[in-house]
């Protein structure tokens, strides 16, 4: 199993990981000389560290805590990368009547990783919803057993009726999620409250379900209907406790390319030239984490924004397939740089392009 492999399945079974990579210049010939992964449970075990040098370790802590990628200069010819990886979000949608349509297709755009529950064939398909990871025929009352919900879940609770919004908010409440949102009148809302409290459930716990769900923003259309819906997600993803007026953000989260990642996973046997962003300064199209692969013949999957830079980025990552190693390279988005490029963007980026093979794939977890 690649190292990539692993972290996919961690990150599928709704773990945070660190991926540290140490990078050698020996007398100008760039290699990696090894890759380690440390999953959060690793990270905060009493122990963990003792055979890593301290700015190592502060610099792997911090990067799980922030979000953020960290640079860290070990030796004179050492560059150590700590980058964290977050799992994607998911957004269940329960129920796949009209709103359920634009909710899923502007939640992929958004970066989830979204899942339609119906329990009617005719909405339960893959046609009906192109853009969900995964469709699920099955009733709202047993439908959880298939769900692997976790810290990083958003459900949302759209069926066509009272009966089903119950089943729904049961099982919901009885698992790990980020978000609960259940659409309907303030009358169906409250009557289900009520009667939930009546089951056994406190205050306390129905108080942290979005019902009426959504922004109030008037919204009157499907389409107004699920971006108000996901204005009050990204709200819950973004910002700490949104609903009690506190705005600071929350952990930064890195770009993840998901299709990049499943990419590497596979470990195929072709040349192929990795390129990350590794860090950014002022305004640009991608946060550090963005991805992309470059292959020999020019074809590229993923990307750290378009554009003529990124074109001179995919130069560079045919000679490092030729040549091997790796190569750190700035590009400039400012000033003239930008205007010539039809570019609003006003800042610099800091790309890792590195040489992917199987041999440096398959460095296993660090102990």
């Amino acid at each position: 199993m690649n190292i990539y492999q692993s972290v996919l399945q961690k990150l599928n079974s709704g773990e945070k990981i660190v991926l540290v990579a140490c990078m050698k210049n020996d007398g100008g010939r760039r290699f990696f000389s090894e890759k380690h992964y440390y999953t959060e449970a690793d990270i905060t075990a009493p122990g963990f560290g003792g055979q890593l040098a301290k700015n190592v370790y502060e610099g792997i802590n911090q990067s799980l805590a922030t979000g953020e990628i960290k640079i860290i200069e070990n030796q004179e010819s050492d560059v150590i990368i700590v980058e964290p990886f977050f799992p994607q979000p998911q957004l269940i949608v329960l129920g796949g009547g009209h709103i359920a349509k634009p909710l899923t297709e502007f939640a992929a755009r958004l970066g989830f990783l979204v899942i339609v529950v119906d329990d009617r064939l005719s909405f339960a398909n893959s046609k009906r919803f192109p853009t969900a990871g995964k469709v699920i025929c099955e009733s709202f009352a047993k439908c959880f057993d298939l769900l692997k919900l976790n810290a990083y879940a958003y459900i949302v609770i759209v069926t066509r009726g009272h009966r089903h919004d119950m089943d729904c908010l049961r099982s919901a409440l009885k698992n790990q999620w980020k978000y609960l949102g259940m659409i309907g009148s303030r009358r169906r809302v409250k009557s289900i409250t009520e009667q939930l409290m009546m089951e056994g459930y406190s205050p306390e716990v129905l108080a942290k379900i979005n019902a009426p769900i959504g922004l109030e923003i008037g919204a009157v259309t499907p389409d107004e209907i699920a971006i108000s819906i996901l204005a009050q997600i990204i709200s819950f993803r973004r910002l700490q406790d949104p609903r009690q007026g506190r705005n600071s953000p929350q952990v930064n989260w890195t770009e993840f390319d998901r299709d990049v990642i499943e990419e590497l996973a596979q470990a195929r046997c072709d040349k192929k030239a990795l390129v990350t962003v590794i860090a950014t300064k002022g305004s640009v199209p991608r946060k550090a984490g963005a991805k992309m692969i470059v292959w020999p013949d020019g074809r590229i999957l993923g990307s750290i924004g378009g554009g003529c830079s990124e074109a001179r980025v995919t130069q560079t990552a045919l000679d490092v397939i030729l040549q091997g190693g790796y190569m750190v390279q700035d590009i400039d988005m400012t000033g003239s740089i930008a205007e010539d490029e039809g570019m609003v963007c006003g800042g610099i980026m800091k790309v890792l392009i590195e040489s992917i093979a199987d041999d440096n794939l398959a460095k296993k977890q660090g102990s």
